[in-house]
Formats: C-alpha cells, structure tokens, sequence
C-alpha cells in the first residue's frame, strides 16, 4: 500500500511521536514497515519517518543505496530525495526499519550539506549536522540493537530521526532563511506545488 505524504502544514509533522506498544502485532508491524518502504520508493526517497504519512509512532525507514551506490547510466536528477540526492563515495548501503530510536550520541564537526524532504516538496537549503552518531533502536523483531553510523547514513538517519522529534530540517536554518521561506512553505501546505507523488495537503483537501 502507497500512502500519501503528508505536506509540512500538518500538526503531526511538528508533534513528538509517541513509541510504538510492545504488544503490537508482529503481522501489523511487518505489514507497515513494508509500506513504508514500498510508499518511499514511489516518491524516490532515501528515508521516511511515519509521521510523513500521517502516523504519530516512532517508526522511520531508509535505504541510502541511491546515495552511496549511483547508477553510473542514470541521469542526474533533480527529484528530492527526503534526506539528500547527492553521494557520498566509499559507505556501505543502509536499508532498514528503526523502530523507537534514542539517538544515544552526535558527534565530530558538523558538515553542510543541501537537504530536501518529501513532505516539503521544491525546497533545499544547506544544513549542518554532525558526521557520526550512535543510535539504540529495535528491528522489525523488536531485538535492541545499539550501533555506529557515520556519513550519509548517519545524516539520513538525523534528518528522519528529527522528524520523530517533530522536526522538520527547515527548523535548522537561519532566521533569515526562515523567512524567506515562509510563503512558499505556506503554499506547499495549501497544495500550490509540483509533485510527483501522492500527497496530502493539510489546508486544501487536496491529494
């Protein structure tokens, strides 16, 4: 199932999700993250966290493979991706669900590089994070697991990580920037933008 994604505008992206039940069905959980994958890969992301479709749960997926591992026959695009669309050289592939993340560290000097988000269609700006991070966080069978990501992975694991905190990666831009974007955040919400996805705008009804 392809779910819409949600446009910024909507009260779940700016509300800290709530940790999944330990008692929820493991069918569900499977069928949801398979979603989530199958709703990413439709709107050509690299991650999506599950209040981008409307679910206030601490859930998020990714798959850096586009970022790390380019088809060298592909077109540059210009499509965003909801963390990044550019790769850095040399990483390993990350594809996996996280389920209830506590970012445990965030560390090294922070780099810039341009984001995008598939909740905020059209707009990339430059944000800072740290290179390296250490995240506790349970699989798809609910094992705890606590490991190291650094480079791309660990950015799209911040950028979806965020979201979760109701977050959004243009809270991390200056005052300035900020205002410069105001009115086109405010017609994306409306649905007065360009997508090639399923969408759902929360001032307009529209999809």
């Amino acid at each position: 199932m392809i779910y819409p994604i949600v446009a910024v505008g909507d009260q779940v992206l700016k509300t800290r999700a709530k940790d999944l039940p330990a008692d929820l069905p493991a069918a569900e959980l499977s069928q949801l993250v398979q979603d989530m994958f199958e709703t990413m890969y439709s709107a050509s992301g690299v991650g999506l966290a599950a209040p981008q479709i409307g679910k206030g749960i601490r859930l998020f997926v990714m798959d850096s493979t586009p970022m790390v591992e380019p088809d060298e026959d592909d077109e540059p695009t210009t499509e965003p991706l909801d963390a990044s669309t550019q790769a850095a050289p040399a990483e390993v592939p990350v594809k996996r669900a996280f389920i209830n993340p506590q970012m445990l560290s965030e560390t090294g000097e922070q780099w810039g590089f341009e984001e995008g988000c598939l909740s905020i269609p059209g707009v990339r700006e430059n944000v800072m994070r740290c290179p390296d991070i250490v995240l506790r966080y349970e699989d798809e069978n609910r094992q705890v697991h606590e490991e190291a990501f650094s480079g791309m992975a660990a950015r799209i694991i911040q950028h979806e990580y965020d979201h979760l905190e109701g977050i959004l990666f243009t809270d991390k831009l200056s005052a300035f920037k900020k205002q410069l974007l105001k009115g086109k955040l405010a017609r994306i919400s409306k649905g007065d933008v360009r997508h090639d996805y399923r969408m759902k705008f929360p001032t307009s009804g529209r999809r």
